[in-house]
């Protein structure tokens, strides 16, 4: 009797290297089509011709492995291609930027322990997406024997994908805009849009690594800054308000001092050994130091609680909804043009530039904050003066590696959820702001003079009744004539009003409000409040809430908030483009501390400088004469302003530096080169 033979599953005979060749290209694609809201043909081609150069890669070095092992492995390259995609996918869903790995890395464990619902909420809503992405490498897995290949292909895949790479440098060459997006005006994020992911993947590890990049070479501006001030006061049409309001007039002129630490840079830059260090001293020598000026000193020896304010903006500001902040945002210091720039890293982006007053040029600018010499903070130069420091956060104290950082930005001590601030705040999302304030406040009120920092929470979204702030406060805005998510948005921020009111009752009765000062900051817009699955919005909140279309300048603009009680008859007003680099240099000339201007890319706001706001790394810019856009090569000058046909180089040159200027000091640690020549001089 015959044996039957058992029927085989027909396989198709395909070699290992199709499935990642294939993968990578789909994945990129679908990233571009999923993320894209307005596709220009240019920049589509150029992400599919580097993906088919990148895919062509991954596929010759899979030829190279036996032809079980390479399936495994092909499988193995691709599940991993599905899970970076993805995960770019949903941070782009939450953030409206792309994040690097090394940025999703260090807030891996805060996402796991504080937002795990919202990601398995976020995966499960786009299921649909995933198993698109997963259906070829389970069809490769089931239907697919592969077979040998020959060296002739590899060889093949090889030429291929270099003159695959060389079209895709020629379509963005064609393109015309994208060029300096590979150098100069690099960010990830502009990268991902422009050049898709894979290629971003490698511009981020060239731009930001030592070993990899070139010498630092500056565009030294042959017109001085001070210079760029005098031609912005003649060209600046008379329909412009002033910059300040002066505090008193004097009947003999004042002769300032040049805000310096004795510093030679020229004599620093012969004698530097480092290429690099040199040519920042010899940048820093170029420039012309900003002088002291009317409100120098202002706040000398007085308090500081500084907060950086979750996802906080002024469009909800109201004399009678928010008494508190608006009494502190109008009778303060008004700023009438400040931006909190989208820096493309979320919170941490904009708590560093708070913070540190530089660029973030490093997706883990704050964590390698820890390993430079920041000694120009707030926190250090105050600590230095024998203040009592203390930082504070209302949620996981290990999120973004604060409990690593923020001691070394000059706090005495840091708390958070975790290790401390538990005690005094209930276990919600998001935590209350005005718990944290009762909570803390009594830990160094009676140890005068302090500077305490705190990094809010109880703004975060999700914007809906399921959050812990918005539901505590709904009834303030149930009445008010606004789609649920924007009323949402303003009840969780009436959190940071009720702590803020606490905060200054209880100055108040230690009889300290003319002695300390309070500064409130965003740290970026309400992206939550964008069309997002990830926050569950159908669609985006924000021009309902700003009352306008949106813009990049619409977007980022916001509201500062530097207040003391005993300056609010004085009004005093700042209308020039303000953003939050400039913070920092302001506080340090308004407590009469002692800095070098040119040490710092921003500005103090009520010197001569240059008043001149820009995003990221991209390089587009804002001034008192007009809005330039890199995307399109385009300067829209405001009404009535006539430049000179110099004046957008000029402006790019001297952003192009400021930027280049923050990576050499986040790359060579160049404050500690700073600092020791400060002791050497004694």
């Amino acid at each position: 009797m015959s044996r039957k033979k058992k029927k085989t599953q027909p396989r198709v005979k395909l070699p290992c290297w199709v499935l990642p060749l294939v993968m990578a290209v789909l994945c990129e694609v679908l990233l571009c089509v999923w993320t894209t809201e307005e596709m220009i043909f240019g920049r589509f081609a150029a992400i599919v011709v580097f993906s088919l150069g990148f895919a062509c890669v991954i596929a010759l070095l899979c030829s190279f492995f036996p032809k079980q092992s390479g399936k495994c492995a092909a499988i193995v390259l691709s599940s991993f291609l599905v899970v970076l995609y993805f995960a770019e996918y949903l941070i782009h869903d939450a953030f409206q930027n792309f994040m690097t790995v090394r940025t999703m890395q260090a807030g891996a464990g805060g996402v796991v322990s504080t937002y795990l619902v919202v990601v398995l909420r976020a995966i499960a809503i786009n299921w649909w997406r995933i198993g698109l992405l997963l259906l070829p490498v389970v069809a490769f897995g089931l239907f697919v024997k592969p077979h040998k290949v020959s060296w002739g292909v590899r060889g093949l895949l090889a030429v291929v994908a270099l003159a695959l790479f060389a079209g895709a440098n020629f379509l963005v060459g064609a393109v015309g805009l994208d060029g300096a997006k590979m150098r100069e005006h690099y960010s990830f994020d502009s990268a991902v849009r422009s050049f898709g992911l894979s290629t971003a993947l490698v511009l981020e590890y060239v731009n930001n690594s030592e070993a990899m990049g070139s010498n630092l070479e500056f565009q030294v501006d042959p017109v001085p800054e001070a210079t760029e001030a005098e031609i912005l006061e003649e060209t600046t049409p008379d329909t412009q308000p002033q910059e300040t309001e002066v505090i008193a007039e004097t009947t003999q002129p004042v002769v300032y001092e040049a805000h310096t630490m004795g510093l030679d840079f020229a004599a620093l830059a012969a004698a530097e050994p480092n290429a690099n260090v040199a040519a920042m001293h010899q940048y820093l020598a170029s420039l012309t130091p900003s002088e002291e000026n009317a409100y120098t000193g202002l706040f000398a020896g007085k308090n500081l609680i500084f907060i950086t304010a979750e996802a906080f903006c002024g469009e909800f500001l109201d004399p009678e909804l928010t008494p508190t902040l608006y009494r502190l945002a109008t009778q303060g210091i008004e700023f009438t043009e400040y931006y909190q720039p989208v820096w493309g890293m979320g919170t941490t982006g904009g708590e560093y530039t708070n913070l540190v007053g530089h660029v973030p040029t490093s997706a883990s600018c704050m964590k390698e904050a820890k390993q430079q010499n920041l000694f120009l903070t707030m926190g250090k130069q105050l600590q230095a003066l024998g203040y009592s420091t203390a930082a504070f956060h209302n949620n996981d104290y290990t999120f973004y590696s604060r409990h690593e950082t923020h001691e070394l930005l000059g706090y005495d001590y840091y708390m958070g959820y975790g290790n401390g601030i538990e005690e005094g705040v209930t276990n919600s999302w998001p935590q209350s702001d005005l718990e944290m304030i009762d909570y803390t406040l009594p830990m160094y009120i009676d140890q005068q003079p302090f500077h305490a920092y705190y990094m809010s929470v109880s703004g975060h979204s999700n914007y809906n009744t399921d959050n812990a702030m918005s539901r505590k406060n709904y009834h303030l805005v149930e009445d008010l004539d606004c789609s649920e998510a924007v009323k949402c948005y303003i009840a969780a921020n009436l959190e940071l009003e009720n702590a803020l009111t606490s905060l200054l009752i209880q100055l108040e009765e230690a009889g300290i409000t003319d002695d300390t000062v309070i500064v409130v900051a965003s740290d970026h817009y309400p992206y939550g409040l964008e069309s997002s699955t990830t926050w569950g919005m159908d669609q985006s909140y924000l021009e309902e809430l700003y009352g306008e279309e949106m813009t990049d300048i619409v977007r980022d603009r916001n509201t500062l908030i530097i207040w003391s009680g005993d300056i609010e008859d004085m009004d005093i007003r700042v209308d020039t483009p303000v953003f939050s680099l400039d913070i920092l240099p302001t506080l340090l000339n308004l407590f009469g501390l002692d800095f070098d201007s040119r040490l710092l890319p921003g500005r103090d706001v009520f010197s001569d400088d240059l008043a001149v706001v820009f995003w990221g790394l991209n390089g587009s810019w804002l001034t008192e004469m007009g809005y330039y856009n890199t995307n399109s090569a385009r300067f829209t000058p405001v009404d009535g302003a006539e430049v000179d046909e110099g004046y957008v180089e000029r402006i790019n040159t001297i952003v192009s530096n400021k930027i280049k200027y923050s990576k050499g000091i986040a790359q060579y640690d160049y404050y500690n080169y700073i600092y020791q020549a400060l002791e050497n001089a004694g």
